[in-house]
């Protein structure tokens, strides 16, 4: 720090020295302070919201993720029972009594008959007696009981037996059905419900599921609804352009210890709807345990389309010669400028955000409309303001300080502008990732309720539903209903054919 004579100097020359001096000091001094407003100012808008969990949900969310993604392993290895009912044969298995249902639901019953005739010698077949076999489900508002009955018939003349096949459930030999798996599936990842706070609603219409009854479903039914959400997968990496973001979230790390990693959830989406493109919009979500770029290079392998992204380095190994092509984002160009503006109230920050929302009020005139036409609109309207607000930045840093915060945002705007013209000469692409930033939304909401992944399992069960139910929502889907039918089905369904359960297929009854 500079240390100033207790006199002033009366020497002209020494004096103007001096005065030099404690400018520069007031202008480093100026800079550190609107560096640190500024680094205070972003961490006050970081914190915004619940500041803190209670002890007793941070346990219950380990738990619930963790046993969601040892339920998806048991599912996908075995052919066995389910988890209320185990195999008696084996030993060391523990036996469960399983409880009855409730006497006050509402029962509905249904009847497979094996027919009236012997199929091996055509005579008439008698009743010896009958199977019922029991599933808890929900129908929107309500549990009800659904009751399979299986008369056991034997022929009159040749006594031979015939019943019935019991149809496929979606957990073999569980007693849940496909409306209370959806019902809890749905809760969960778009109604941000954790499942311990389900089983309380449940319990509150004399329904008791356990927490841990719960999670086991959830891995099961995502298991089983994996092949779905890899085709979706597929779909989306299909077209000429693609949306990706990636958003934090907290993972178990050393066991019950309560410790936490920031792990990931990233998403892929596909919505050619503003340029009136004919494929369905659809949502793939990947999870992993870091941001490694290792991840999104592996998701994204041998695309070579167009990637709408936010400038993340992690990307950068999907772009280059015979890969991926980079489409900036300008929305977190404005973003940054944006910053600025409420800090210190920049009048460049304030005319750029103003520049910025013209080519924005030019895009919602291009919207919904065909390639060439959004081409051209964009030709005539927004290109000049683009070019305008190129130059115009370039003529404002040389003006400001390079280290300030509005230096920063101008040397970021102009090394995104290039990677973002493309939208000026092709109609599929977008001025922004917003259509991804979208698809993030939910799992903000969640974690700010299920707080974290206990596993990376359960990170991949999670991804599953997202896909699923995020799709389902861009298609103008009810999530819950079409879950519901897929649930029923997909256990029994060709993998080959497997786009028939797809959203855009579902006709609701």
């Amino acid at each position: 720090m500079l240390e100033t004579p207790g006199t002033l100097p009366s020497d002209p020359d020494e004096l103007r020295a001096v005065a030099e001096q404690l400018r520069d000091l007031a202008r480093s001094q100026a800079l550190k302070i609107e560096k640190l407003e500024h680094q205070l100012a972003g961490h006050r808008k970081a914190r915004f919201g619940s500041k803190s969990e209670s002890a007793d949900q941070l346990h219950l969310d380990l738990q619930e993720e963790t046993e969601i993604a040892a339920a998806a392993a048991d599912q996908q290895g075995e052919t066995g029972a389910g988890n209320d009912q185990v195999d008696e044969d084996k030993p060391g298995k523990r036996k469960h009594s399983r409880a009855p249902l409730p006497d006050h639901l509402e029962r509905h019953s249904e009847v497979l008959s094996p027919g009236e005739t012997c199929s091996d010698c055509g005579g008439t077949l008698r009743t010896l007696g009958e199977d019922v076999t029991q599933e808890l489900d929900y129908i929107p508002g309500r549990f009800v009981v659904r009751e399979i009955i299986r008369p056991r018939m034997a022929c009159s003349c040749c006594e031979a037996f015939a019943q019935a096949p019991l149809p496929s459930r979606p957990i073999t030999r569980g007693r849940a059905g496909p409306g209370l798996l959806a019902h809890v599936l749905v809760g969960k990842y778009c109604d941000h419900l954790p499942l311990y706070r389900q089983s309380g609603i449940y319990a509150r219409e004399k329904v008791d599921l356990h927490r841990s009854t719960l999670t086991d479903w959830v891995g099961r039914s995502t298991a089983l609804l994996e092949p779905l959400a890899d085709h979706i997968g597929k779909l989306a990496r299909a077209g000429p352009t693609l949306f990706a973001d990636d958003t934090p979230v907290k993972m178990q790390i050393g066991g019950k210890t309560g410790r936490t990693r920031t792990a990931r959830m990233w998403s892929y989406v596909r919505d050619e709807r503003p340029w009136c493109g004919q494929a369905p919009p659809c949502a793939w979500y990947r999870f992993s345990v870091d941001r490694k770029g290792e991840h999104p290079a592996a998701h994204l392998k041998g695309y070579t389309g167009i990637v709408h992204a936010d400038g993340f380095t992690g990307f950068n190994g999907l772009f280059g010669e015979g890969l991926a092509t980079e489409q900036a984002c300008m929305v977190h160009v404005r973003r940054k400028f944006v910053d600025v503006f409420e800090r210190d109230g920049s009048t460049i920050a304030k005319e750029t955000i103003e520049r910025i929302a013209r080519l924005y009020a030019v895009e919602k005139d291009a919207r919904y409309g065909p390639p060439d036409e959004r081409v051209a609109l964009r030709q005539t309207r927004a290109k000049p303001i683009f070019d305008e607000l190129e130059a115009w930045l370039k003529q404002q840093l040389p003006k400001i300080s390079g280290k300030t915060s509005l230096a920063e945002a101008i040397r970021y705007a102009l090394g995104r502008m290039p990677k973002a013209r493309a939208y000026l000469e092709d109609g599929q692409l977008e001025l922004d990732n917003n259509i991804c930033e979208r698809s993030i939304r939910p799992l903000t909401l969640g974690r700010k309720n299920y707080l974290f992944m206990g596993s990376e399992g359960g990170g991949k069960a999670a991804a599953i539903a997202y896909s699923l139910i995020e799709t389902a929502r861009m298609n103008g889907v009810e999530p819950e209903a079409w879950l519901t039918w897929v649930l029923t089905h997909i256990a029994d369904h060709k993998i080959n054919r497997i786009d028939e359960l797809a959203p855009w297929n579902w006709q609701p009854s």
